[in-house]
Order: C-alpha cells, then sequence, then structure tokens
C-alpha cells in the first residue's frame, strides 16, 4: 500500500466552463507538496486506526518500527509519527522511548490524552481563561501585538505543514494571552501549549479542522483589531466550542 499520492494534490476545483466555451486542457499534475504528507498521515492513521479496532492488531501488539512503517506504506518516517501521535492521543497505543508503540486499547477511551492535560479539562478550563483574555486584548492591545498576530495568521494560511501549523496555532493563543496584559493568563496559556499543540494536530488528523479554526481565528483577530472586547470574547467563545463539539464528536462516534 503506498500513500504518497494525496487526494489533496492537485485537486480540482470543481467549478465548470461557462456554457458554449471549450472545456479546459486537464492540468498537470502538481508535485508533491507539504500538504500531500497531511494526507497521507491521515490515511496511515486511518488504517492503523481500523487494523486496532477491528482486532486484526491485538491489544497488547508492538507495532512495527517507524522505518518499516514508512517503507510499508511508501511514506516518510515524519507521517508515520504524526499517525502515531494521534493514535496516541485517541488511547490506542502508548510509545515508549527506546521500545516502540505498543497497542493498549481497541476503542477510543473516554477522553483524549494531550500531553500532560486531557481534552476534558482543556475544555473546561480555557472557556474561563481565553474568553476574558481575548476582550482584554482588544482593548489593551498595541500595534506589535497586531502586527504579531496579522503576521501570525498570514504564516498559518501559508502553511502547508500540519507541525508547523499546531506550532503557529499554539502561538497564536499565546500571543492573545501575552496582549491581554494579565500575567496570570499568559502564563496559563504558556502552561498548556504543548497541550493546545496535541489537541489541534488530533484534531486535524481526525475531525479535519484546520480550515474552520483559520477561518474562526480570523474573527478573532478582526474583533481584536477593531478593540470591540464583546466581539473578541464572543468568537473566541466561539471557537473553543467548535473545538469542544468536534471533540465530542471523536468520542461520541467510538462509544456504545
Amino acid at each position: 500500500m503506498n500513500l504518497s499520492d494525496s487526494r489533496t494534490a492537485g485537486q480540482a476545483d470543481g467549478r465548470l466552463p461557462a456554457k458554449g466555451t471549450p472545456a479546459p486542457a486537464a492540468p498537470a499534475p502538481r508535485p508533491a507538496t507539504p500538504l500531500a504528507r497531511l494526507s497521507a498521515a491521515e490515511a496511515v492513521f486511518s488504517t492503523i486506526r481500523q487494523d486496532i479496532e477491528s482486532g486484526a492488531v491485538e491489544v497488547g501488539a508492538k507495532l512495527s518500527s517507524e522505518a518499516t512503517l514508512a517503507g510499508q506504506y511508501g511514506v516518510s518516517r515524519s507521517v508515520i509519527r504524526e499517525a502515531l501521535r494521534s493514535c496516541n492521543a485517541l488511547g490506542l497505543t502508548v510509545t515508549k522511548t527506546g521500545k516502540g508503540t505498543f497497542v493498549v486499547a481497541n476503542k477510543v477511551a473516554n477522553d483524549l490524552t494531550l500531553g500532560q492535560y486531557s481534552a476534558r479539562d482543556l475544555n473546561e478550563a480555557r472557556p474561563h481563561i481565553e474568553v476574558p483574555a481575548a476582550g482584554l486584548a482588544a482593548q489593551r492591545r498595541s500595534e506589535d501585538d497586531l502586527k504579531q498576530l496579522r503576521g501570525l495568521m498570514e504564516e498559518m494560511l501559508g502553511e502547508n505543514d500540519p507541525e508547523s501549523w499546531v506550532s503557529l496555532d499554539a502561538a497564536f493563543h499565546s500571543i492573545i494571552a501575552r496582549a491581554s496584559g494579565n500575567k496570570v493568563f499568559e502564563s496559563v496559556v504558556a502552561d498548556i501549549r504543548e497541550a493546545l499543540a496535541h489537541q489541534s494536530e488530533t484534531l486535524n488528523m481526525v475531525a479535519d479542522r484546520r480550515h474552520a479554526s483559520d477561518d474562526e481565528h480570523l474573527r478573532i483577530i478582526e474583533a481584536i483589531d477593531a478593540g470591540d472586547a464583546k466581539a473578541a470574547e464572543a468568537a473566541m467563545a466561539a471557537h473553543l466550542e467548535a473545538v469542544s463539539i468536534a471533540l465530542d464528536s471523536i468520542l461520541n462516534s467510538t462509544q456504545g
């Protein structure tokens, strides 16, 4: 099974030519890009997850090495690492340094493990921290804060590497907390930054959240730029609610 050819590479926009005009020639295939790597990681993750949940790979079994899996699927080792991190986050596997990755469950856990915190921990805490932080950021942000947010958003919109995008996503929330001028908010968001990156990665892999997140982030920036505290709070609340719903959908789709 070779997944090096992604469903996203060279994808057409789906529009038909105007009536009476000849159909355009088929475009030449685009060269592979890092965006293709995300789709390959999704496919690898889906296959490994299906094998585990179906019992084809039993609980207690050790998965093949990254190098072996990379050769099996025809992808890079970084693709395999992305897929395995999502399996770990769902509670299906555990990776032990120097020993490998082991299957520990054949169904998704009741909660997701995101670094040192769980999805439930984050969902309960973030609205009490990041919503008021966004409101304060709208009132207190400096021109330098706005410049950083705009620049970061431009990077996120143009970033094709999934690992780089989740790092930028975590930085986005950190900048807003800092712009709030509240050291407690800034410190707490810095503390959960790694967990936020794990959460973004899992949601992008399992629930295809990336483009929706980009849109939500833009609305948050617009409100902060406008100095509208209520709008900034509402935009951040809507973003966090969408994240919570996506996480619930991952868990609920595998329960029962």
